[in-house]
C-alpha cells in the first residue's frame, strides 16, 4: 500500500554520537540517507518534539519522529510460528531466539522474524520504534541465539531503554573462541566505530565510541577457549569485534573471524546466555537464562575431542 507513513524510535546507546541524517539510515537500514536528508530539509524529523538540522549530534534516548511521504510500506503480518518464551509479566517478554531467525523485517526478510511471531502471539506490543520494529528495544544478530527483551507498551520500553542506556542490565553472553586464553579473566576496553574499508563492519578504532567488554574463560580446550563476557557498554558487534582484536575470533564468525576451523559451524557461535533486569512491571530485579542451544554443546563436545 502506498502512503504517509509516520516513524519514531528512541536512540539506542550504538548511535549516540552520529549525525541525525546518518544515525537514521543506520536504523532504518532500508532507507538510504540521501532520502532522509530530503526529508530533514523539509522539515519533516523533529528531535524530542524540535525541528533539528542534519548536522545534529544524536545522544542516548532521543526521541526521533519523521514521516516518509508517498513511499511503499511492507504490510507486516502475524505469523504462527513458536516462540520459546522464557519470562513474561505485564510489560515485558524474554524469548529465547533461535539461531538464523531475523530480528524485524527490514529489505529481503520481511516475513519469518521475530516480529512476525511476536505480532501472532502478543496483540499490545510497544509503538515507539514503528510498524517494522514493534517491541523491540535491542538486537541481537541473526546467528547469535539467546534472551532478547520485548516490550509490550511504550512504558516499558521507555523504562528498558533508560536501563540500557546506564549500563543497569547484567548481559552475559557464552562463546567458543579460537585459541588458547591464557589470563582466567580480562577486561577488553577499545573504543568501536564504523570499518573505514566496509561500512557494513565495525572495528577497533580509536576514534570510536568507548567499548568495554570482561570476558572469564569457563573451560580451556587444546585449540579453543570457552568464555562468558559480560557487556559493559553495548556497541553493535561488540564482542565479536573484540574478541578478535584480542587474537580469539568467535569460532564461525564468518566476518570478523576469517580463521579455518577443524569444526563445521552454521555462523558465530555466540549466545546471549543471561538477563539481569528491573522489571517495569513489578520494580524488582529479575534474573533469566538462556538454556544453552543443543548445536553449541554439540560443538564444546566436538572442541573437546580435537
Amino acid at each position: 500500500m502506498t502512503s504517509n507513513k509516520n516513524l519514531s524510535f528512541i536512540v539506542p546507546e550504538e548511535l549516540a554520537g552520529l549525525r541525525l541524517d546518518k544515525g537514521i539510515s543506520e536504523y532504518y537500514e532500508e532507507i538510504s540517507r540521501s532520502r532522509i536528508s530530503r526529508v530533514i530539509k523539509e522539515d519533516g524529523v523533529s528531535v524530542n518534539g524540535r525541528g533539528e538540522k542534519a548536522s545534529y549530534i544524536l545522544d542516548v534516548s532521543d526521541k526521533i519522529d519523521f514521516s516518509l511521504p508517498e513511499t511503499e510500506i511492507p504490510d507486516i503480518r502475524p505469523e504462527d510460528i513458536p516462540l520459546d518464551i522464557l519470562y513474561e509479566d505485564d510489560a515485558v517478554i524474554i524469548v529465547n531466539k533461535p539461531k538464523g531467525m531475523v530480528v524485524h523485517p527490514a529489505a529481503g526478510h520481511y516475513t519469518g522474524t521475530l516480529v512476525n511471531a511476536l505480532m501472532y502471539h502478543c496483540k499490545d506490543l510497544s509503538g515507539i520504534n514503528g510498524v517494522l520494529r514493534p517491541g523491540i528495544v535491542h538486537r541481537i544478530d541473526k546467528d547469535t541465539t539467546g534472551s532478547l527483551i520485548v516490550c509490550k507498551n511504550d512504558m516499558a520500553h521507555r523504562d528498558i531503554a533508560a536501563q540500557l542506556a546506564v549500563h543497569s542490565i547484567d548481559r552475559r553472553y557464552r562463546a567458543i573462541v579460537h585459541g588458547r586464553i591464557g589470563d582466567d579473566k580480562g577486561t577488553v576496553d577499545i573504543p568501536i566505530g564504523r570499518d573505514r574499508k566496509d561500512r557494513k563492519k565495525m572495528a577497533a578504532d580509536p576514534s570510536g565510541k568507548r567499548a568495554v567488554t570482561h570476558y572469564e574463560v569457563l573451560e580451556r580446550f587444546r585449540e579453543y577457549t570457552y568464555i562468558e563476557c559480560s557487556l559493559e557498554t553495548g556497541r553493535t558487534h561488540q564482542i565479536r569485534v573484540h574478541m578478535t582484536h584480542i587474537g580469539h575470533p568467535i569460532l564461525g564468525d564468518e566476518v570478523y573471524g576469517a580463521r579455518k576451523s577443524k569444526v563445521k559451524t552454521c555462523g558465530q557461535t555466540l549466545h546471549a546466555y543471561f538477563l539481569g533486569f528491573k522489571s517495569p512491571a513489578t520494580g524488582e530485579y529479575t534474573e533469566v537464562t538462556s538454556p544453552i542451544p543443543e548445536y553449541f554443546e554439540e560443538l564444546l563436545e566436538k572442541v573437546r575431542n580435537l
